[in-house]
Protein backbone atom coordinates (compact mmCIF):
# COMPACT_ATOMS: atom_id res chain seq x y z
CA UNK A 1 0.00 0.00 0.00
CA UNK A 2 1.30 3.39 -1.20
CA UNK A 3 1.40 6.29 1.55
CA UNK A 4 2.76 9.35 1.81
CA UNK A 5 6.09 10.76 4.33
CA UNK A 6 4.50 12.62 7.52
CA UNK A 7 5.81 16.01 5.89
CA UNK A 8 3.69 15.28 2.55
CA UNK A 9 0.43 14.83 4.68
CA UNK A 10 1.30 18.09 6.33
CA UNK A 11 1.08 19.59 2.78
CA UNK A 12 -1.73 17.64 1.66
CA UNK A 13 -3.84 18.66 4.85
CA UNK A 14 -2.61 22.49 3.91
CA UNK A 15 -4.25 22.38 0.42
CA UNK A 16 -7.53 20.06 1.75
CA UNK A 17 -8.00 22.33 4.54
CA UNK A 18 -7.76 25.28 1.76
CA UNK A 19 -10.23 23.79 -0.50
CA UNK A 20 -13.00 23.52 2.04
CA UNK A 21 -13.69 26.48 2.49
CA UNK A 22 -14.00 27.44 -0.96
CA UNK A 23 -17.14 24.63 -1.28
CA UNK A 24 -20.05 25.91 -2.44
CA UNK A 25 -22.36 27.54 0.16
CA UNK A 26 -25.67 24.64 -0.59
CA UNK A 27 -22.81 21.75 -0.77
CA UNK A 28 -21.44 22.80 2.39
CA UNK A 29 -24.30 22.63 3.83
CA UNK A 30 -25.49 19.40 2.19
CA UNK A 31 -21.75 17.29 3.05
CA UNK A 32 -21.92 19.06 6.67
CA UNK A 33 -25.77 17.12 7.44
CA UNK A 34 -24.09 13.97 5.74
CA UNK A 35 -21.10 14.17 8.28
CA UNK A 36 -23.13 14.60 11.35
CA UNK A 37 -25.62 11.78 9.98
CA UNK A 38 -22.53 9.41 8.62
CA UNK A 39 -21.18 9.78 12.53
CA UNK A 40 -24.63 9.05 13.87
CA UNK A 41 -24.83 5.37 11.77
CA UNK A 42 -21.70 4.71 13.20
CA UNK A 43 -22.80 5.25 16.46
CA UNK A 44 -26.28 3.70 15.91
CA UNK A 45 -24.27 0.83 14.49
CA UNK A 46 -22.42 0.84 18.01
CA UNK A 47 -25.64 0.51 20.11
CA UNK A 48 -27.08 -2.20 17.98
CA UNK A 49 -24.24 -4.62 17.89
CA UNK A 50 -23.10 -4.24 21.67
CA UNK A 51 -26.50 -3.12 23.34
CA UNK A 52 -28.12 -6.36 24.49
CA UNK A 53 -24.60 -8.29 25.40
CA UNK A 54 -24.50 -10.16 28.60
CA UNK A 55 -23.65 -7.83 31.44
CA UNK A 56 -20.35 -11.08 31.96
CA UNK A 57 -18.96 -10.20 28.80
CA UNK A 58 -17.31 -6.83 30.32
CA UNK A 59 -14.91 -4.56 27.87
CA UNK A 60 -15.10 -7.08 25.39
CA UNK A 61 -18.65 -5.68 23.95
CA UNK A 62 -17.26 -1.94 24.45
CA UNK A 63 -14.66 -3.31 22.14
CA UNK A 64 -17.08 -5.22 19.62
CA UNK A 65 -18.96 -1.89 19.88
CA UNK A 66 -15.99 0.50 18.98
CA UNK A 67 -14.97 -2.11 16.31
CA UNK A 68 -17.67 -1.06 13.96
CA UNK A 69 -18.22 2.89 15.12
CA UNK A 70 -15.50 3.84 12.68
CA UNK A 71 -17.67 3.50 9.41
CA UNK A 72 -19.11 6.71 9.95
CA UNK A 73 -15.57 8.17 9.24
CA UNK A 74 -14.89 6.19 6.62
CA UNK A 75 -18.37 6.99 4.94
CA UNK A 76 -17.20 10.67 5.57
CA UNK A 77 -13.70 10.17 4.00
CA UNK A 78 -14.85 8.31 1.39
CA UNK A 79 -18.29 8.76 0.50
CA UNK A 80 -17.98 12.35 0.69
CA UNK A 81 -18.85 14.73 4.13
CA UNK A 82 -17.57 17.78 6.32
CA UNK A 83 -17.00 16.71 9.93
CA UNK A 84 -15.99 20.02 12.73
CA UNK A 85 -13.57 17.71 14.43
CA UNK A 86 -11.94 17.08 11.48
CA UNK A 87 -12.06 20.40 9.60
CA UNK A 88 -10.60 21.82 13.16
CA UNK A 89 -7.67 20.28 11.87
CA UNK A 90 -7.65 20.64 8.11
CA UNK A 91 -8.84 24.34 8.04
CA UNK A 92 -6.64 25.25 11.35
CA UNK A 93 -3.62 24.08 9.36
CA UNK A 94 -4.61 25.95 6.16
CA UNK A 95 -4.88 28.99 8.38
CA UNK A 96 -0.97 28.58 10.07
CA UNK A 97 0.04 28.41 6.89
CA UNK A 98 -1.72 31.58 5.52
CA UNK A 99 -4.13 30.28 3.08
CA UNK A 100 -6.90 31.07 4.01
CA UNK A 101 -8.27 34.05 6.21
CA UNK A 102 -9.30 33.64 10.37
CA UNK A 103 -12.92 34.42 9.06
CA UNK A 104 -13.12 31.82 6.73
CA UNK A 105 -11.97 29.42 9.11
CA UNK A 106 -14.40 30.25 11.87
CA UNK A 107 -17.45 30.92 9.48
CA UNK A 108 -16.70 26.67 7.76
CA UNK A 109 -16.53 25.79 11.12
CA UNK A 110 -19.92 27.73 12.34
CA UNK A 111 -21.35 26.26 9.26
CA UNK A 112 -20.38 22.55 9.54
CA UNK A 113 -21.24 22.55 13.53
CA UNK A 114 -24.75 23.36 12.65
CA UNK A 115 -25.26 21.06 9.54
CA UNK A 116 -23.94 18.52 11.57
CA UNK A 117 -26.08 18.49 14.67
CA UNK A 118 -28.84 18.61 11.85
CA UNK A 119 -27.87 15.62 10.87
CA UNK A 120 -27.58 14.32 13.94
CA UNK A 121 -30.36 14.66 15.12
CA UNK A 122 -31.83 13.68 12.35
CA UNK A 123 -30.64 9.85 12.58
CA UNK A 124 -31.82 9.98 16.53
CA UNK A 125 -35.05 11.54 15.97
CA UNK A 126 -36.25 9.19 12.78
CA UNK A 127 -34.02 6.43 13.33
CA UNK A 128 -33.45 6.17 16.73
CA UNK A 129 -36.85 7.42 18.13
CA UNK A 130 -39.46 6.74 15.65
CA UNK A 131 -37.86 3.52 14.28
CA UNK A 132 -36.51 3.05 17.90
CA UNK A 133 -33.51 1.68 17.31
CA UNK A 134 -32.16 3.30 20.35
CA UNK A 135 -35.28 2.43 22.22
CA UNK A 136 -36.89 -0.81 23.30
CA UNK A 137 -34.58 -3.52 24.44
CA UNK A 138 -31.87 -1.10 23.83
CA UNK A 139 -32.59 2.17 25.73
CA UNK A 140 -30.79 1.33 28.63
CA UNK A 141 -27.53 0.95 26.58
CA UNK A 142 -28.77 4.54 24.69
CA UNK A 143 -28.93 5.67 28.05
CA UNK A 144 -25.53 4.46 29.91
CA UNK A 145 -23.54 5.84 27.56
CA UNK A 146 -25.52 9.20 27.38
CA UNK A 147 -25.73 9.20 31.01
CA UNK A 148 -21.61 8.57 30.94
CA UNK A 149 -21.33 11.70 28.90
CA UNK A 150 -23.33 13.99 30.69
CA UNK A 151 -22.38 12.70 33.86
CA UNK A 152 -18.72 13.96 33.64
CA UNK A 153 -17.72 17.83 34.95
CA UNK A 154 -17.36 20.76 32.26
CA UNK A 155 -13.09 19.96 32.71
CA UNK A 156 -12.99 16.42 32.53
CA UNK A 157 -15.31 16.47 29.22
CA UNK A 158 -13.28 19.27 28.14
CA UNK A 159 -9.88 17.25 29.03
CA UNK A 160 -11.41 13.84 27.53
CA UNK A 161 -12.99 15.92 24.53
CA UNK A 162 -8.88 17.10 23.41
CA UNK A 163 -7.75 13.02 23.14
CA UNK A 164 -10.84 12.04 21.67
CA UNK A 165 -10.15 14.89 18.65
CA UNK A 166 -6.44 14.15 18.89
CA UNK A 167 -7.22 10.33 17.87
CA UNK A 168 -9.75 11.02 15.42
CA UNK A 169 -7.62 13.82 13.58
CA UNK A 170 -5.13 11.38 13.44
CA UNK A 171 -6.88 9.19 11.90
CA UNK A 172 -8.14 11.60 9.23
CA UNK A 173 -4.21 12.69 9.19
CA UNK A 174 -3.33 8.50 8.15
CA UNK A 175 -6.35 8.50 6.00
CA UNK A 176 -4.48 11.71 4.17
CA UNK A 177 -1.30 10.07 3.95
CA UNK A 178 -2.94 7.15 2.07
CA UNK A 179 -3.18 6.65 -1.49
CA UNK A 180 -5.17 3.83 -2.08
CA UNK A 181 -8.97 2.70 -0.69
CA UNK A 182 -8.00 0.26 2.10
CA UNK A 183 -4.98 1.98 3.52
CA UNK A 184 -7.16 4.79 3.95
CA UNK A 185 -9.76 2.46 5.98
CA UNK A 186 -6.99 0.75 8.15
CA UNK A 187 -5.87 4.73 8.87
CA UNK A 188 -9.03 5.47 10.29
CA UNK A 189 -10.13 2.54 11.87
CA UNK A 190 -7.76 2.00 14.76
CA UNK A 191 -7.50 5.53 16.10
CA UNK A 192 -11.32 6.00 15.76
CA UNK A 193 -11.56 2.25 17.21
CA UNK A 194 -9.41 3.53 20.21
CA UNK A 195 -11.27 6.92 21.07
CA UNK A 196 -14.42 4.78 21.20
CA UNK A 197 -13.42 2.32 22.98
CA UNK A 198 -11.57 4.34 25.46
CA UNK A 199 -14.50 6.66 25.81
CA UNK A 200 -13.56 9.93 25.07
CA UNK A 201 -15.81 13.24 24.67
CA UNK A 202 -16.78 13.54 20.69
CA UNK A 203 -19.08 16.56 19.98
CA UNK A 204 -20.56 15.18 16.95
CA UNK A 205 -21.45 11.44 18.50
CA UNK A 206 -23.15 13.45 21.28
CA UNK A 207 -24.69 15.25 19.02
CA UNK A 208 -26.50 11.51 18.60
CA UNK A 209 -26.18 9.98 21.62
CA UNK A 210 -27.29 12.66 24.04
CA UNK A 211 -30.56 13.59 21.78
CA UNK A 212 -31.03 9.95 21.17
CA UNK A 213 -31.28 9.64 24.89
CA UNK A 214 -33.70 12.65 25.17
CA UNK A 215 -36.34 11.51 22.62
CA UNK A 216 -36.20 8.46 24.93
CA UNK A 217 -37.23 9.86 27.75
CA UNK A 218 -34.00 10.41 29.64
CA UNK A 219 -32.12 13.81 30.34
CA UNK A 220 -32.91 17.07 29.62
CA UNK A 221 -31.53 19.73 26.29
CA UNK A 222 -29.60 21.87 29.38
CA UNK A 223 -28.12 18.63 30.10
CA UNK A 224 -27.31 18.37 26.73
CA UNK A 225 -25.91 22.17 26.05
CA UNK A 226 -23.73 21.44 29.02
CA UNK A 227 -22.07 18.79 27.56
CA UNK A 228 -21.75 19.92 24.13
CA UNK A 229 -19.59 23.64 24.89
CA UNK A 230 -16.70 21.64 26.34
CA UNK A 231 -16.70 18.75 24.35
CA UNK A 232 -16.56 21.48 20.83
CA UNK A 233 -13.86 23.21 23.08
CA UNK A 234 -11.71 20.13 24.29
CA UNK A 235 -11.70 19.51 20.19
CA UNK A 236 -10.59 22.18 19.27
CA UNK A 237 -7.72 21.88 21.19
CA UNK A 238 -7.33 18.97 20.03
CA UNK A 239 -7.56 19.07 16.28
CA UNK A 240 -5.94 22.45 16.28
CA UNK A 241 -3.08 22.22 18.13
CA UNK A 242 -2.22 18.57 19.35
CA UNK A 243 -2.48 17.58 15.40
CA UNK A 244 -2.30 20.75 13.36
CA UNK A 245 -0.02 23.20 15.40
CA UNK A 246 2.46 20.45 15.99
CA UNK A 247 2.88 19.24 12.98
CA UNK A 248 2.79 22.31 11.10
CA UNK A 249 5.21 23.77 13.25
CA UNK A 250 7.27 20.84 13.59
CA UNK A 251 7.47 20.80 9.36
CA UNK A 252 7.21 24.54 8.83
CA UNK A 253 10.48 25.09 7.11
CA UNK A 254 9.74 22.40 4.22
CA UNK A 255 5.97 23.55 4.28
CA UNK A 256 7.02 26.72 3.22
CA UNK A 257 9.98 25.84 1.07
CA UNK A 258 7.33 23.18 -1.12
CA UNK A 259 4.67 26.20 -1.16
CA UNK A 260 6.80 28.46 -2.79
CA UNK A 261 8.13 25.58 -5.39
CA UNK A 262 4.51 25.21 -5.96
CA UNK A 263 3.51 29.01 -6.24
CA UNK A 264 6.63 29.67 -8.89
CA UNK A 265 5.96 26.50 -10.81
Amino acid sequence: MAFKKPEQIALSAIEIGAAKVKLPFLSLLLLGFLGGAFISIGFLLDIRVSGTLPAEWGSFGTLLGAAVFPVGLILIVLGGGELITGNMMAVAIAFYAKKISAGNLLSNWFWVTVTNLIGALFVAYFFGHVVGLTEGDFLAKTTAIASGKIDESFFQVFVSAIGCNWLVCLAIWLAYGAEDVAGKIIGIWFPIMAFVAIGFQHVVANMFVIPAAIFGGKFTWLDFIGNIIPAFLGNVIGGAVFVAMIYFVSYRRNLEKNSDIRKAG
